[in-house]
């Protein structure tokens, strides 16, 4: 077969034009015949065989786009230019367009930064076809090559379900690897608010507002993609089998439940905000307490300072006492170390070092397992 016109140096182009580009085929026919490596060149017989099933997975080496996937995806496949543009450009808004005999859908896979809590959205581009499934994506991705491991892997299945089958295992894989990205974004949530109440600092305000700005980001992304699930269950597209629409419509309930607990991951944040300035606020009171109680307990001090002026020695003293003045000088340095001592032993009794902070580890508490019922 003679590759059409501008697909001759396919191979030669990928190679040399886009260092670390990666197009891969798999094609099982329609005698069930799976075919793991199948050649770029052959690939439009592949996609006229309307009894098999065709997979072509594009995976850009470098940031623009790659040229041999638009060359492919317009000339063979025929699709769109502005679906096409929208394949090669991020767009970073899920979405699903219909265009009769396919439909372009852009979905996005979620990550959390291990040491900035930043999120990281990996966008997945998809054509789906009546035999065909088409997917570009700027970077590697995980779930992509583990679905292609496992259709090698497993020889019964081998694609023989078609191609929305295929694309419903593909989104299933990243919701599982978005859900991870909730599961680790609750933890970072339950770090810090372990170190609120152990030991505040000004960095646990700084992370508090990076997972309050991961957790809104995340909120706003599974918004656009249960849409995206909704049409994919319920539209009567072409390209979707009408019996394969309840695992579309099975995807679509684990977005709504992860959309919910991505709110209330809000919530927990929103608690840790509130536990951390509730925290703050306590230790300044407890040190205006302290120092309130050092200024008081130096009051008797003063008072007796100030009174006798420590006219001890030199005759200076006119009171005629029948004590020998060592006796009275002895007495007013136990009474004057007895009195601090005497209002902090009441201090401790009336428990006023002790109330604030059993207070604010009790409502931090009483926050942390709010937001836990809720997420449940």
């Amino acid at each position: 077969m003679s590759s059409p016109a501008g697909l001759e140096p396919l191979e030669d182009r990928g190679a040399a034009e886009r260092p670390g580009a990666k197009i891969r085929v798999l094609y099982r026919d329609g005698a069930g015949v799976m075919h793991l490596d199948w050649p770029l060149e052959k690939l439009e017989s592949a996609i006229r065989d309307h009894e098999g099933t065709v997979w072509v997975d594009f995976e850009d080496g470098v940031e623009e786009p790659d040229c041999v996937a638009e060359t492919v995806l317009r000339d063979l496949f025929g699709f769109h230019p502005l679906a096409i543009d929208d394949a090669l450009t991020e767009t970073h808004v899920p979405k699903l367009d219909d265009w009769d005999d396919y439909v372009f859908v852009v979905f996005h896979c979620s990550d959390i930064h291990p040491k900035t809590n930043r999120l990281i959205l990996r966008e997945l581009n998809v054509f789906l076809g009546p035999n065909y499934l088409a997917t570009h994506h700027p970077e590697p991705l995980d779930f992509i090559d583990e679905t292609r491991q496992a259709i090698e892997r497993d020889p019964r299945d081998r694609m023989r379900e078609g191609a929305d089958l295929l694309l419903f295992r593909l989104l299933e894989r990243a919701i599982d690897q978005s859900l991870e990205a909730i599961e680790t974004l609750d933890e970072r949530i339950d770090e810090v608010q372990d170190e609120i109440i152990n030991d505040p600092r000004p960095e646990s305000l700084r992370t508090i507002f990076r997972l309050k700005r991961t957790a809104i980001h995340l909120h706003k992304t599974f918004g656009p993609q249960r849409e995206v699930l909704n049409k994919l269950s319920r539209d009567p597209l072409k390209v979707i089998k009408p019996a394969h629409r309840v695992y579309f419509r099975d995807l679509y309930d684990h977005v709504v439940r992860i959309h919910d607990i991505s709110e209330g991951l809000r919530d927990l944040i929103a608690g840790a905000l509130d536990t951390y300035l509730s925290v703050v606020s306590n230790r300044t009171n407890e040190i205006m307490k302290t120092l309130t109680m050092v200024t008081v307990m130096f009051l008797p001090l003063s008072f007796l300072v100030g009174f006798f002026g420590m006219n001890f020695f030199n005759g200076t003293l006119e009171l005629g006492y029948p004590w020998p003045k060592w006796f009275l000088f002895l007495g007013s340095l136990l009474l004057m170390a007895a009195s601090p001592l005497a209002m902090l032993a009441y201090a401790r009794r009336q428990r006023w070092f002790e109330d604030a902070s059993v207070g604010i580890r009790a409502r931090a508490s009483k926050r942390r397992t709010e937001g836990e019922d809720a997420e449940r």
